[in-house]
């Protein structure tokens, strides 16, 4: 059965979490799995000193430091759960039924996690920050770009204040990756009766209008309220971000990781740029 994974962890990003997999629960009337995972290469369950420098031959040193690292994963994956509780009182609190919510804590690798139950994901959820990362604004959490690689399903990327969205930006550019988002959102109640700016941005948007056009008849046909706009400038990435800011978009939906590594290595990846730079949450479509 689909549902919706949302990922807490101990980070401030984990009440955003919350707010965005109460909205999203309630758009697609589907599950929704609150999970945490506690990292293998962060907190292992078993340490080997056996090698360590002079351990040898101090077998009850061995032993407590042992039972410290035992003692500190005890407590990590106690944390967790209780994690796990609070987020699961904060969505309810917002409407959404105990019955529609279920726990999950994992010891494993967060990607392994997830793949494992990408079959299953209708919709993931993560913060931008992670625990490391909580006071940085524009940074990224150490997990999050490999998990957008990895998966393909599609991501929102909540960022602090998350609150419903009442419009949002298309980023379109004729792209097959953007004609496969546009499918997408056109398709999934998430975005219905939320307002669409379908924005093109670039030097020759005017040989696109067509294509562009033919977007926003597929938008209207399945019922949004569409603003169709076109940004003839050369920098594309910092004018949409000015779109947004200037039009008070509430969140940015686009194609996710378009082009092939070497493309991404020479003139740079929209996808990775938006991570760290979009001030809305992001809405990454597979």
């Amino acid at each position: 059965m689909s549902k919706i994974i949302a990922c807490i962890d101990g980070s401030q990003a984990a009440l955003a979490v919350c707010d965005a997999a109460a909205w999203a629960q309630q758009q697609l009337d589907t599950p929704l799995q609150l999970l945490h995972v506690l990292e293998k290469s962060d907190y292992p369950t078993e340490s080997d000193m056996s090698g360590n420098i002079g351990l040898g031959t101090r077998e009850h040193l061995l032993e407590e430091l042992v039972e410290l690292d035992n003692q500190r994963s005890r407590l990590m994956l106690e944390q967790g759960r209780f994690m796990l509780q609070e987020a699961q009182k904060q969505i309810e609190t917002a409407g959404v039924p105990a019955e529609q919510i279920e726990r999950l804590q994992r010891h494993d690798t967060l990607v392994d996690t997830l793949r494992e139950n990408e079959a299953d994901t209708r919709l993931l959820i993560m913060g931008r920050q992670g625990e490391a990362h909580t006071r940085a604004a524009s940074a990224v959490g150490s997990h999050l770009e490999n998990v957008t690689r990895t998966l393909h399903k599609p991501m929102l990327v909540a960022l602090d204040g998350f609150s419903a969205p009442k419009s949002f930006m298309l980023a379109y550019d004729g792209s097959a990756t953007a004609n496969q988002a546009l499918s997408q959102i056109a398709q999934s109640p998430l975005l219905k009766g939320t307002h669409c700016h379908l924005v093109m941005a670039g030097k020759r948007v005017e040989r696109q209008r067509e294509q562009l056009a033919n977007a926003e008849k597929m938008l209207q046909g399945h019922g949004f309220d569409v603003t169709t706009v076109t940004l003839e400038q050369d920098e594309v990435r910092p004018a949409l971000v000015e779109y947004i800011k200037h039009n008070g978009i509430d969140l940015l939906a686009m194609g996710a990781w378009g082009h092939s590594r070497i493309r991404q290595l020479l003139v740079g990846s929209m996808t990775n740029w938006m991570l760290h730079n979009s001030p809305v949450p992001l809405l990454l479509l597979r």
